[in-house]
Order: structure tokens, then sequence, then C-alpha cells
């Protein structure tokens, strides 16, 4: 990329939001890649790579984050978090 931002909304589908261990697999998932990263809901921001941060958003179901992302692999972290999301963090319930 370059240095643009790519953004994306999505809607939190997990029935526990965005807790501790979807919150765990979002930060994995987002040091697989070196764009910078963040989620944002409500006017406030954190790195894709903090848990506690994520977990402060209070992102529960239904609730929409936006995602943004920078750097010359940013499409495919967002692609990749995306699909995550949208996959209820592979959650069982």
């Amino acid at each position: 990329m370059d240095g643009s931002v790519i953004t994306a909304e999505i809607g939190i589908v997990n029935r526990r939001g965005l807790h501790a261990r979807a919150a765990a697999k979002l930060v994995t998932l987002a040091e697989q890649y070196s764009a910078n990263v963040e989620v944002a809901k409500d006017g406030q921001s954190v790195s894709a790579r903090s848990i506690m941060g994520l977990m402060m958003l209070g992102a529960g179901i239904g609730s929409s984050v936006t995602l943004s992302a920078e750097g010359f692999d940013a499409r495919e972290a967002l692609d990749a978090i995306t699909a995550l999301i949208e996959a209820g963090f592979h959650e069982s319930d």
C-alpha cells in the first residue's frame, strides 16, 4: 500500500462479543501482519494488538466496530480480521 488508510465497518455477531478469548484471537491474527490495525467503537480507537484495549471497547453482540489498517499488507490484514469477526471468532456458542 502507499500509506493510505483503508477502513471497514463490521458488526459483532458472536454471543459474548469482544471478550477476552475473542480479543486474544484478534490480537494473534493482527500480529501476523505488519500493517497498523486499529479497532474503533463509539469514538474510541485502540490497537488491534492490545487485548485489554479491545476488551475496554465493550463491543457486545450487535454492536458495530470500525476497522482501519495502514501498511503494505493492510488489505490482507483487514480481510483476515473481518473474516474472523464475521465467523463469530469461531466460537461454538
